[in-house]
């Protein structure tokens, strides 16, 4: 089995913005947009992947990637 790894510290980064940034545009709580930062969440909110999809202009295979556990 593997794991869900979230590309959004990639995507900060290639788009020179921060977390705060982030943030404070799609009003999303710190606390739970780090725990998506750290691979660290049980399950995906779907509208946060939609507002993280238009935000940064990106697919959901360019936000989302399956990594096979070894």
């Amino acid at each position: 089995m593997g794991h869900l790894h979230m590309k959004i510290n990639e995507l900060i980064k290639a788009a020179d913005i921060s977390k705060n940034r982030v943030c404070k545009d799609l009003d999303i709580p710190r606390a739970n947009f780090n725990r998506y930062c750290r691979d660290e969440f049980q399950r995906i909110d779907a509208n946060l992947i939609c507002k993280l999809c238009e935000y940064f202009q990106c697919e959901i295979q360019d936000l989302i990637e399956y990594i096979k556990d070894e």
